[in-house]
């Protein structure tokens, strides 16, 4: 993966420093804003997610990247024992916070702040593990994924959701535009924060999908690494167990 796409070019900073500044500074804006992105379809995704991981019967269940809480609250309803919700970024996570006190779920869903590459849970402790959008913002991406393969079960589900590039005509053509031109302008008009939407259609744009994001699971330790494209292929759905 191309470790130069970080939000802030002219930054010392790190990625992962700059990854979490950026989130808190969007954070407000970020759940309306994620719906006129992907025009709502992200509710969708999230979904299939979730009847995914709901196949498996989890009790203990991660949310990595957990944001705001979307895909976490959406999971509640599997009626697992337990799910964490992991974050580097504060500011998401207090909005998030309050989303699942309003749901009263508090009990139910701890969120907490810290770092995908280095998390402070023991091996083998749940049962399934989600990321959406977030394994683009890992500053060492084999790092964070080897550490999720840790305190996953043996037998336990991995789902990972997160953009890819359409690859047939006229599909890919209209992504591209889309992300280079109206997603910077959408994320202008929604934000103080301008340079996190080039960010993020940026990284998105450089991140690998399919078969070579299912090569850097297998290589990882994951098994049975699959990928199912969703809405023409602007998002991919990948599924892998331990």
């Amino acid at each position: 993966m191309d470790k130069q796409v970080k939000p802030y070019k002219d930054s010392e900073l790190g990625k992962k420093e700059q990854v979490a500044h950026m989130f808190d500074t969007i954070s407000k804006n970020y759940d309306g804003l994620n719906r006129v992105i992907s025009l709502g379809i992200d509710v969708s995704w999230r979904k299939k997610v979730v009847k995914l991981i709901g196949a498996t019967n989890p009790k203990q269940i991660l949310d990595i990247a957990t944001g705001t809480g979307d895909l976490a609250l959406m999971m509640s309803k599997l009626n697992p024992e337990r799910i964490v919700g992991l974050d580097i970024s504060p500011g998401m996570l207090e909005v998030g916070k309050e989303k699942i006190a309003k749901a009263n779920l508090s009990d139910k869903i701890e969120m907490i702040v810290g770092d995908s590459e280095k998390m402070p849970f023991d091996n083998n402790t749940f049962d399934a593990i989600t990321v959406s959008f977030g394994v683009r913002n890992f500053e060492n991406l084999d790092k964070g994924l080897s550490e999720i393969h840790r305190v996953l079960k043996p037998g336990g589900i991995f789902v990972v959701l997160e953009t890819s590039n359409p690859t047939k005509f006229p599909f890919k053509q209209g992504y591209k535009f889309y992300t280079n031109y109206i997603l910077p302008i959408i994320g202008k008009l929604f934000s103080k924060d301008k340079i996190a939407y080039s960010y993020l259609s940026e990284s998105a744009n450089s991140f690998p999908f399919g078969a070579a994001f299912n090569n850097i699971l297998t290589k990882n330790g994951f098994k049975n690494a699959n990928s199912l494209p969703v809405t023409f292929g602007v998002a991919s759905i990948y599924t892998s167990t331990k």
